[in-house]
């Protein structure tokens, strides 16, 4: 069946019409907050704690705002002889948000999880070169992360989370082991200890040794 001339019209006159019939309604803001969605990308938070200086949010991130600077310490070495390494140390982090688009590339990219998103949205400066934000604003911007969401009763556990499981398991059955091995040892020890006892020479009156009693091979004389 062809559509009737006109019906696209009056169909836009339609959705007009009941647009001007409703009341509008205007938040007062800044008096009056938004109630914005737990995730929403607002702004990133750092925990540098996690953070390897890996450059891979850097690389990967489709505006170059990401801006990292690193040097090398030398750590000792953990045991006797062993071999002394190096780690990246970080100097500086910081994000140009006049540049960021709030893909999110960077927070899915990182490793490490040291990349979180934050609701919070009031940051708009005078300057535009005001909008590069360092290190420590970024982790002030941290605590207000809100929680992940829980996850459903039925998923399967998280290879973090085991794997974290089982070396504690391990630690603790190590741990467990030791201390078998230092109370055989100290019980050990005791037995030890009260066996010199009662082969220790007895003592006289006087506080001194008593006569040695002669052995079985000491009852006969020469012949």
């Amino acid at each position: 069946m062809p559509p009737i001339p006109g019906s696209g019209l009056a169909k836009g006159l339609a959705v007009t019409l009941r647009t001007m019939t409703r009341k509008s309604h205007t938040a007062q803001y800044p008096d009056a907050q938004p109630e914005l969605p737990p995730r929403t990308r607002g702004v990133i938070g750092l925990f540098e704690e996690n953070c390897t200086v890996c450059m891979l949010c850097a690389r990967e991130c489709p505006d170059w705002c990401i801006y990292i600077d690193s040097h090398k310490e030398t750590v000792p070495a953990a045991t006797p002889g062993g071999r002394e390494r190096s780690r990246n140390v970080l100097d500086r982090f910081a994000i140009d948000f006049a540049l960021c688009m709030y893909c999110g590339i960077c927070i899915e990219v990182c490793p490490f999880d040291a990349l979180f998103w934050s609701p919070e949205f009031e940051y708009a400066e005078t300057d535009i070169h005001e909008l590069t934000h360092e290190r420590d604003k970024l982790r002030e911007w941290m605590w207000t992360v809100p929680e992940p969401p829980a996850l459903d009763p039925g998923a399967e556990e998280p290879k973090e989370l085991a794997a974290a499981r089982k070396a504690a398991d391990k630690l603790a059955a190590t741990q467990a082991a030791e201390a078998a091995q230092a109370a055989e040892a100290a019980q050990a020890a005791e037995a030890t200890g009260a066996a010199g006892a009662k082969e220790a020479p007895s003592e006289g009156a006087d506080g001194q040794p008593g006569p040695r009693q002669p052995g079985p091979g000491a009852q006969g004389g020469t012949e």
